[in-house]
């Protein structure tokens, strides 16, 4: 839909030059020399096509538990089944259709040798074999191309009926209705017989339907749109002349001038006819999708070949069908399996070179009639190294019989229903516009050549780089959920099964992100509102990760006020334990008191920790005073001679108290066993008369020792049964 203008002043020399390098770019004369080939590897590496294949095959018969591999293929192991359909690998080396992948999905009931007998009836060994089937139903959505019933419409084929008759077959042995949609018009199908071709007859083929759905051929849709890019280029804001649309004829007005203007650029659209084909596969693919979710019936969809319209209906049926086609790997999955194995020559019908078809180059869109001009042949070089002549090429391949744009028009098809659903697709109509350029573009191999088999001797998998390998990874560079080709109201809930649309509805109109994007670039902004979405959303998505920041900081702080409250309430019981160990030892204190008070001595007890013991009860006429210390960590008592006899005590802290007594006395010629035996006398009231003790726990020092005094032992006191009558009252 673009047109470039390229203006040289007069009589220069470069035009020659310049031309002649952008027709080298433009319609390389080799295969080797597009884009593709020639830029080397490619950081977009294209895994095997043909795996994503038996993976989608997989899926459809209902062993998506299975994952499909090279070895897999190599081996033939692939040829998995359930009660209805099984995967055949019958045209594993292409010799039964050329045009067809290496695995295809046929009844189980149809052994390979009925598929080899029921090929020879159909154009191009085209045979009808399965592209979809309900999980739930068991019907199936076929294709094939048209049969060979000649002129006289009597040829018939036993074994492509019996084929065709599996298509209906039910889990309980019932057999249900059969539609064979034939994309042609009926008076194009009845041409197709002089040929050898022509339609099948309800009567031939059991509790069928055959219907025609009056699509036109490759050629009026190559007139189309030659007609509608041509309308673009002239109503459009700036025309390839140079001049305004508004300016045209004179005139101020929408529609290039004056009233008659405007009408004639309405009719111009019209009869391009675009709009119209477009809505004929509409309805034709909203047919074949009402017929298999609601009446639980099977389609049989072919046109001439089998690999234009047929593709066009089958894979529009699809997407409305299931909606694992409108995801971005399920749209992937639907474009490799109807279109790129099932054989749509791209090659032909783009304008790239091939190794089977005629080698025609792309080139633009003729604006008159204009002549044509042939390349001389160049040889072709093979992935083995050898060369081979290759066929003439055409210069303006647009103008030949192959060229037509059905991809595009399908791709048209898809936008048409994302304008109609536009929450059932995950993917965008920008998405839609960069697939179709990077298609156009010959910078990947995907759609190169008209067949799997080509890319297969081409090498093309491993040579060139991957489409779908690039968009993905544009969407995980620049943010998946935010991107460009992410559809921002896309709710899978909302359409989890079947669009069916009614006929009301399926009014096309013109896609602007495509067509009008160079001649109206204003207008064709139909994606701002997407655009705003997008910038909603990216705002949502950063208050959703600040609120999940907050939230994380809320928990760590609940988290730390929790330990907190832990580490309080251990303080408190900790300090409950030891006010609780206070009064103990204050109670224990209290009774150490009350028993030195009942042997007759009196407790002072200085701020300083030290404390002097007066003994009451001393039988001795001089009072003696003794004087204690505590000491931490130490057990016994040392006895340090003094003029003055001055006692020291060592009491431990912790359990024991040690108390060394010496005595005052002026009277140097007493005794000293006297002595201490009185005082032991005085401070032990447990001593009986005969110099026994009544309190051999107590741990008093023996007589005679290095240490004299009293060694108390508390946990006596805790282990003895005192009775009263050992203490004195209060």
């Amino acid at each position: 839909m673009r047109i470039i203008v390229f203006g040289f002043r007069p009589r220069t020399k470069q035009r020659r030059a310049i031309y002649d390098a952008l027709l080298k770019c433009t319609k390389p004369p080799v295969l080797w020399d597009l884009y593709a080939f020639t830029t080397g590897p490619s950081s977009f590496k294209n895994t095997s096509p043909m795996v994503r294949l038996l993976d989608e095959y997989f899926r459809l018969i209902g062993k998506a538990s299975h994952r499909a591999s090279m070895d897999m293929i190599e081996s033939g192991s692939f040829t998995l089944s359930n009660d209805l359909w099984r995967i055949s690998s019958v045209n594993s080396s292409y010799t039964m259709c050329q045009s067809y992948p290496f695995a295809l999905v046929v009844p189980k009931s149809i052994s390979d040798d009925e598929v080899l007998q029921a090929c020879k009836f159909r154009a191009r060994c085209r045979l009808p074999v399965i592209s979809w089937c309900h999980p739930v139903t068991g019907a199936v959505l076929a294709r094939s191309s048209q049969p060979l019933v000649g002129l006289m419409m009597n040829m018939r084929s036993n074994m492509d009926e019996k084929l065709v008759a599996a298509l209906c077959s039910n889990r309980d042995g019932s057999r249900r209705k059969l539609y064979i949609a034939d994309a042609r018009p009926r008076k194009n199908a009845l041409a197709n017989g002089a040929m050898g071709g022509g339609s099948e007859s309800s009567s031939n083929y059991f509790q069928s339907e055959i219907l025609f759905f009056g699509i036109d051929n490759i050629h009026a849709m190559r007139e189309s749109f030659v007609r509608l890019r041509e309308f673009m280029d002239t109503h459009g804001r700036t025309s390839s002349d140079g001049m305004s649309s508004f300016l045209r004829h004179g005139g101020s007005i929408w529609g290039g001038g004056n009233l008659s203007s405007m009408s004639a650029s309405v009719s111009t659209l019209g009869d391009s006819g675009w709009l119209l084909h477009v809505q004929n596969v509409l309805a034709g693919a909203a047919w074949i999708a009402a017929r298999v979710a609601m009446e639980k019936a099977s389609v049989l969809v072919h046109c001439s070949d089998g690999w234009d319209r047929t593709s066009q209906l089958v894979s529009l049926a699809n997407l409305l069908l299931d909606p694992y086609y409108r995801t971005f790997r399920g749209f992937q999955a639907l474009v490799e399996k109807d279109w790129l194995a099932f054989g749509h020559p791209f090659s032909d019908r783009v304008g790239t070179p091939s190794i089977s078809g005629s080698g025609n180059m792309s080139f633009e869109l003729p604006r008159q009639q204009s002549s044509t001009s042939i390349i001389p042949s160049s040889p072709m070089r093979q992935p083995s190294g050898t060369f081979v002549s290759q066929p003439p090429v055409s210069s303006h391949a647009h103008n030949s019989n192959n060229y037509s744009p059905i991809f595009l028009q399908w791709a048209d098809c898809v936008s048409q229903l994302l304008r109609m659903y536009p929450f059932a697709f995950e993917f965008s109509a920008a998405f839609l516009v960069d697939f179709l350029d990077c298609m156009l573009s010959s910078r990947f191999g995907n759609f190169f050549f008209n067949s799997e088999k080509e890319r297969l001797q081409c090498n093309v998998f491993d040579s060139c780089g991957c489409l779908w390998a690039y968009l993905a990874d544009r969407r995980t560079s620049e943010g998946s959920s935010t991107h460009a080709h992410c559809n921002p109201f896309y709710d899978p809930l909302k359409y989890s099964g079947p669009l069916l649309p009614p006929a009301a509805a399926l009014a096309p109109t013109i896609w602007p992100q495509f067509h009008l994007r160079w001649a109206c670039p204003e207008e064709a902004q139909g994606g701002e509102l997407e655009a705003q979405c997008r910038k909603i959303i990216l705002k949502n998505s950063e208050m959703q990760k600040a609120k999940e920041v907050a939230e994380r900081k809320a928990r760590e702080y609940t988290i730390a006020m929790e330990s907190l409250n832990a580490e309080l309430r251990r303080e408190k019981l900790l300090n409950i334990s030891s006010m609780n160990t206070a009064k103990r030892i204050t109670k224990e204190n209290t009774d150490i008191k009350r028993a030195i008070r009942s042997i007759g001595c009196k407790i002072h007890i200085s701020s300083s920790g030290d404390c002097i013991v007066d003994i009451e009860n001393n039988p001795v006429e001089a009072r003696p005073n003794l004087y204690c210390s505590s000491r931490q960590g130490s057990r016994q008592g040392s006895r340090q001679g003094s003029r003055q006899g001055s006692s020291s005590a060592l009491i431990n802290d912790k359990k024991d108290l040690s108390v060394s007594v010496t005595e005052d006395d002026d009277d140097d010629d007493d005794d000293g066993n006297n002595v201490i035996g009185r005082i032991c006398e005085s401070l032990c009231p447990f001593r009986t008369g005969d110099g026994g003790c009544r309190w051999p726990n107590g741990g008093c020092a023996q007589l005679g020792s290095q240490f004299v005094g009293l060694k108390a032992n508390f946990d006596a006191f805790d282990q003895l049964s005192i009775d009263d009558s050992y203490f004195k009252p209060k």
